[in-house]
């Protein structure tokens, strides 16, 4: 054990030399690829970061301009639903108004069949009237009435209802 805690010249000497031999060598052949290749590391590494950062920052923008169409999407979806709705309700306006016209047309129609159909009404039933009368009299007088004659009391008898009518 003395041994190796006495220092021994000779082989400090030969353990330097072996060593700086060992470094020379190291250096000659295999440090400078071993540098070189830690650099070339380093550089793709940087560069790889660098892709990265830039493609952070080229994925930021397009986020952005997304959030910009989508926005500018988003107002003019709002715009085509407003002008839908503005739409619908011409729409329906225009059917409204058309409805009323169509139901105010029917109506005035309807009103006119009515008073035609009533005044022909009106009509048969004068005759139908006046033909009783002139029955009832003529049982009343037991004689027959020629037609000119009944003709010609029929007439008098619708000229006393129009006047009658105009009257009122």
């Amino acid at each position: 054990m003395n041994r190796l805690l006495d220092p021994d010249t000779g082989m400090i000497i030969w353990t330097i030399v072996t060593f700086l031999a060992l470094v020379l060598v190291l250096k000659l052949s295999a440090w400078g690829p071993l540098l070189r290749a830690i650099a070339e590391r380093d550089s793709r590494i940087k560069a790889n970061v660098d892709a990265a950062e830039a493609a952070r920052a080229a994925a930021e923008q397009v986020r952005a301009d997304l959030d910009v169409q989508m926005a500018g999407l988003s107002a003019k979806g709002r715009e085509l639903l407003a002008q839908a709705q503005k739409e619908a309700e011409a729409l329906r306006i225009r059917l409204r108004a058309s409805a009323e016209a169509d139901s105010a047309s029917l109506r005035q129609k309807t009103m006119q069949d009515l008073a035609a159909e009533k005044d022909r009404l009106v009509g048969e039933l004068r005759k139908e009237v006046a033909g009783l009368s002139v029955l009832a009299a003529e049982k009343l007088i037991r004689k027959s009435i020629d037609a000119g004659v009944q003709k010609s009391v029929l007439e008098d008898f619708y000229r006393d209802l129009d006047a009658r009518k105009a009257a009122n």
